[in-house]
Parts: C-alpha cells; structure tokens; sequence
C-alpha cells in the first residue's frame, strides 16, 4: 500500500510528506474504518499529538489522490483497495460485526453514469455505501 501511494505520487507531482504518510499507514494498518479522532490518537501515541486540522489535511490529500475513502455513513477513512486506477467503490458495511468490502463493479459505476447522465448530472466519485448482514452474522444470526 505505501510504496503504492509513494509511485502515485511521485507520478503526480506531489509530496507525500511524512505526516501524510503517517496518516496513511493508521489507517492501512486498521484494515477497516477508523475516524479522524482515534487516527489523531494513534498519532499522539509515544509523542505529542498532532493537531486536528494537521490531520484534516492530510485526509483531504489522500482523498484526492485517491488512497483513501470517506464513508460517510460512519464519518471514518479506510484505505484504498485498488489505488492504482482512478475508480468509483461500493463498500458492503456489516451492521453486525463492522467488517467492510469494497466493491469495484464497473456495471456499478456505468449504471450511475447512465442514470445520473439522464438527470443531467456528472458524477465525480461515484461511491456508495451499502448497508447489512455479512455472511457471518447472517449464519449466526437464524434461528437454531
């Protein structure tokens, strides 16, 4: 993931700076959504912690180079799986035990194309979040 994000870049013209990078490997290591707060604690851990807005801005440029996602729905960041191409995502949320996947279905991302196109809208990011039961938790969740 991080040597990823170093050729992305590099390849761009941008400085991946140390507290960027710092950013980045909180939440690469998290496998999973982790909000701006506890990523500033994790910071703060063995030294001081860093300030918000510091935090905010490195969020901001990962975003938009693409090595991390917003979701919204839990106001927390989760890597990138595929930071390699310029993609919509859809992540797959469990409401019972938390784990995420995201999604990278072109026929997804095309058919918000479509009908956005039709309501006269250009889509940016197409990113959606979706919401349910994992395989797991269904499992344990039927009745005996």
């Amino acid at each position: 993931m991080l040597s990823e994000a170093e050729r992305r870049c590099a390849e761009r013209q941008v400085r991946l700076t140390p507290q960027r990078r710092r950013v980045l490997e909180v939440i690469a290591d998290r496998h999973g959504a982790i909000g701006a707060y506890e990523i500033i604690a994790r910071l703060g851990e063995g030294r001081s912690r860093p300030a918000p807005i510091s935090v905010y801005r490195a969020l901001d440029f990962l975003m938009a180079q693409g090595l991390v996602h917003r979701l919204a729905s839990l106001n927390a960041f989760i890597a990138c799986s595929g930071p390699d191409r310029a993609h919509g995502a859809q992540f797959l949320i469990c409401r019972g035990c938390g784990v995420i996947g995201e999604l990278n279905d072109a026929s997804v991302e095309a058919a918000i194309g479509r009908a956005a196109a039709a309501a006269g809208f250009a889509v940016a990011a197409p990113l959606v979040e979706v919401t349910g039961l994992c395989r797991s938790c269904r499992t344990s969740d039927a009745p005996a």
